[in-house]
């Protein structure tokens, strides 16, 4: 029997959210591996990581496999990053070499969108050709917020552009000037320029942001009250200007 990676995505934060889908794959894989940060704490452990709390009602903890990543990282392919990369791998090509046929990657969000899954699924091809690799999509930290804000993503002719501010602001800026609505990820540090940026452009007063999506004391709220405490995980939306009822159709 040939093994099966399968990256599941599960949502933001809150295990309601997962689908239907999610949950079957999740409970019917003989291994479910987590992402955690690849830091210890004061106890010498590490931390269970979103992904890991957002699956623990679903899976029982003896299938559930953390694999250590450097998810703090910034700044492209870091030695640390990559070490990690290809030591999740190994660990989950042990499990196949061991004889595990159906292997579940949960992932925050969905496994196509911005996801370490990725990169762990490029690398087991590598090194075991034979694993099929499969995704479940998860409903994504925009999706969330456009749902508790009440704020549509896109109508009509709309364009709808997604893009990390880590990427710069250059890129957001563009997106900014353009038709449709903009979706940034990673505000973090950079959430005092994309502000300035958004009131340069008179798109701030519509602008609302989402901090710990998902999660116990989550915030949703006009980007314009928000305070510096931005985390890494935070979503900026920015919706396409809208004069009338299907002015866009």
């Amino acid at each position: 029997m040939t093994a099966t990676l399968t990256g599941v995505g599960v949502g933001p934060g809150d295990p309601d959210l997962l689908t239907l889908r999610a949950v079957r794959v999740l409970r019917e894989a003989e291994l479910v591996f987590v992402p955690v940060l690849d830091r210890l704490d004061a106890d010498g452990a590490a931390a269970s990581g979103r992904a890991e709390t957002t699956v623990a009602p679903h899976v029982p903890p003896d299938r559930l496999r953390r694999l250590p990543f450097a998810l703090d990282d910034r700044g492209g392919v870091t030695a640390r990053r990559a070490r990690a990369w290809d030591g999740a791998a190994r660990a989950v090509v042990a499990a196949v070499d061991g004889g595990a046929r159906t292997l579940a990657f949960a992932t925050i969000g969905d496994p196509n969108v911005y996801s370490t899954f990725s990169y762990l699924a490029q690398t087991v091809r590598e090194l075991r050709p034979e694993v099929v690799v499969e995704t479940v999509p998860g409903i994504t930290a925009m999706q969330e917020l456009a749902a508790r804000s009440g704020v549509p993503l896109c109508e009509g002719r709309e364009p709808l552009t997604l893009l990390p501010a880590t990427a710069g602001l250059a890129l957001f800026a563009d997106a900014v000037a353009g038709p449709g609505t903009v979706v940034a990820y990673k505000g973090w540090r950079r959430h005092p320029e994309l502000l300035a940026e958004l009131r340069r452009q008179g798109r701030l007063a519509d602008a609302v942001l989402g901090r710990g999506l998902g999660l116990p004391g989550e915030h949703v709220g006009p980007a314009a009250e928000a305070d510096g405490d931005v985390p890494y995980l935070s979503t900026l939306l920015v919706p396409a200007r809208r004069d009338r009822r299907g002015g866009k159709l």
